[in-house]
This record gives structure tokens, C-alpha cells and sequence, in this order.
């Protein structure tokens, strides 16, 4: 009997996945840039035991079936292949932010999930095989494997697309402000979202360009130009759901309240304030800003009608092993 539990963050990202090369793998279609978030949390706990029967997994205090049992029980297939080991499996998993909404909870679940079933599993893996672990289940999750802002590299096979770290957590103080305008889960996921990206005609366009936008996004981490950051990280957001709205059938993952948000961000940034909006696959709208405009931003998202509450998080680490 081995147990682990693992903490994780989601991250926001900022060149957008969307689409895959390879669905049973995730090879996604371009690569993409993103930055976790410290005060977003996911703890697992990943239990192998010779006397289990069947694998079972408890989100939030809730026990699952369907889906979500579906999708942890193939991850521990794969587990038990990698490892040699055939013991089922008993998960626990808890998040302190809403589910399935748009704030990247399947990113933190599975990198979590990799990273303490990898241990009770028996297995030691280094932080990039890790990351390649983490995708199979849930592409972003990738991401939330390393340190601070984090590039995910898309590959062409099982072996070359993995994320690493681009910039530690420390480089720059960047803060996101969540505005949650809604804490319902989305009626179409993400991953039966990646599989209509090909249905767009926009996506062709989108991944050719996608290599542009990852230069000026990392050079603008790196050099800490917000200015340019901002441009970027909304051009990318918008090309994205530019995306979902064509496929077929179109997903419409704004709502009304999305869209105010979004305007008046535009209006503040004109007004001096450095601040930029971006959305994942959901309503909930991510606003990026520096540490020291990080209460104002949060003070004036909570006066916008309909948000029901702000989030607010720096950057933040990579997967931690607590046990």
C-alpha cells in the first residue's frame, strides 16, 4: 500500500491551447505560454491498494461516477502500465476555487493526479516526464507542472510535447484578478471543445500565427513589458473564442457579463492602468495586472454588475509533494 498527496495550482494561460494535433495524446496544435496561480488551489491524495476492487475518486467531498470517474480511472490505466503495478486506485481531491468554469481546474486535477499517483504508483519521474504525464490527462495540466510562467512545447510525438519553466515565480510580479461571474459548470468541457477547433475556419489561421504571438509573449515576460503583454494575451484570448464561435456546432463560452468586463478593462488600460483581460474556456473573466494595481483592479471588478466575486493570486509554483 503506498499513498501520496500532492498540491497544485491552475494557471491562466496566455497564448491559448486550443485544438490537438492528436486527440488520444493531446499533442496540441500550437504551443502556448501561461503563469499559475499561488492562491489557487488543488490537493490530491492518490491511495494504490492490493485490497481495492475498483478504483473510486471523491472531488470535493463528493464521491464520482461518470465522466470524472471515467477520465481518472484511464489515467490510472496508464499509471499501472508505466509502473508495472496492477493495485487500483483510491482519489481524493479538493479545490479552492470553482470547478469546470473557465479557471482551469482540470489543469491543477490532473497535474496533482499525475504527480501523487506517479508517487504511490512507484514511479520516479523527472519534472519533464512529469509534464508529459500530466497532458495525457488533461493538456494544460502540462503546464501547472513547473515553476512560476511556464511555456508548453507542442512536439509532433508523445516524447517532445512537455512545458517547462521560462521565467520562476519570482521574475515578475504579476497578479490575476478572477472576476467570477458564475460558478455553474460549463455545458460543453474543453476537451469535447478541442474537438471541434478543426471545424472552425479560422483555426488554420490562428495555429499558423501561433509561433509569433509565443515569441512576443515570452519576450514580454522576460523583459517585463506589460504594454506588450497586454496586446498579446488579448489578441490571443480573442482569436481563441473567435475560434469556438465558429466551429460547428459554435461555442459560446462569453456571456453578456463577460463582455462588460472586458470593455471596461479596455477603457482602464487607456486610462493608464496596466491591466488586461483573458478568458479560458468559460465565462469567468481573467484580468492580468502589476502587484501594485492589484487591489484597485480587484475594487473596481467588484463594482461591475454581475460579478459575483474576485479572485486574486500571484504567480506561483510548480506541483509540491506533501507526502
Amino acid at each position: 500500500m503506498k499513498t501520496s498527496t500532492v498540491l497544485s495550482h491552475p494557471n491562466i494561460a496566455f497564448i491559448k491551447y486550443w485544438g490537438n494535433r492528436d486527440n488520444a495524446l493531446r499533442i496540441p496544435a500550437n504551443g502556448s505560454i501561461s503563469m499559475n496561480l499561488a492562491s489557487l488551489e488543488t490537493r490530491t491524495s492518490v491511495e494504490a491498494n492490493p485490497e481495492f476492487q475498483s478504483d473510486s475518486l471523491t472531488l470535493n467531498g463528493r464521491k464520482e461516477t461518470g465522466t470524472a470517474l471515467v477520465r481518472v480511472q484511464a489515467f490510472m490505466d496508464l499509471l499501472r502500465e508505466m509502473s508495472g503495478n496492477p493495485y487500483f486506485a483510491r482519489v481524493s481531491s479538493e479545490n479552492n476555487f470553482p470547478q469546470s468554469t473557465g479557471i482551469a481546474s482540470s489543469a491543477s486535477g490532473f497535474a496533482a493526479l499525475a504527480a501523487a499517483g506517479s508517487k504511490a504508483f512507484g514511479l520516479d519521474l523527472s519534472e519533464k516526464e512529469l509534464s508529459m504525464l500530466a497532458r495525457r490527462g488533461s493538456g494544460s495540466a502540462s503546464r501547472s507542472i513547473p515553476d512560476g510562467f511556464v511555456e508548453w512545447h507542442a512536439g509532433k510525438k508523445d516524447a517532445d510535447s512537455y512545458a517547462e519553466s521560462i521565467a520562476p515565480a519570482e521574475h515578475w510580479e504579476l497578479w490575476d484578478c478572477v472576476a467570477v461571474v458564475t460558478d455553474q459548470p460549463k455545458k460543453t468541457g474543453s476537451t469535447e471543445g478541442h474537438l471541434l477547433a478543426g471545424t472552425s475556419p479560422l483555426q488554420a489561421a490562428r495555429v499558423q500565427d501561433a509561433p509569433r504571438r509565443l515569441e512576443i509573449c515570452r519576450n514580454a515576460i522576460l523583459k517585463k513589458n506589460f504594454e506588450a503583454l497586454a496586446d498579446i494575451i488579448e489578441l490571443d484570448s480573442n482569436l481563441m473564442h473567435g475560434v469556438m464561435m465558429t466551429s460547428t456546432p459554435p461555442l459560446m463560452y462569453w456571456s453578456p457579463k463577460s463582455l462588460k468586463i472586458m470593455q471596461e478593462v479596455a477603457k482602464w488600460r487607456k486610462k493608464g492602468i496596466p491591466a488586461a483581460y483573458t478568458l479560458d474556456a468559460g465565462p469567468n473573466v481573467h484580468v492580468i495586472c502589476t502587484k501594485e494595481y492589484a487591489d484597485r483592479v480587484r475594487a473596481r471588478l467588484e463594482k461591475i454588475p454581475g460579478v459575483a466575486r474576485v479572485l486574486i493570486s500571484g504567480v506561483g509554483s510548480g506541483v509540491q509533494v506533501l507526502l
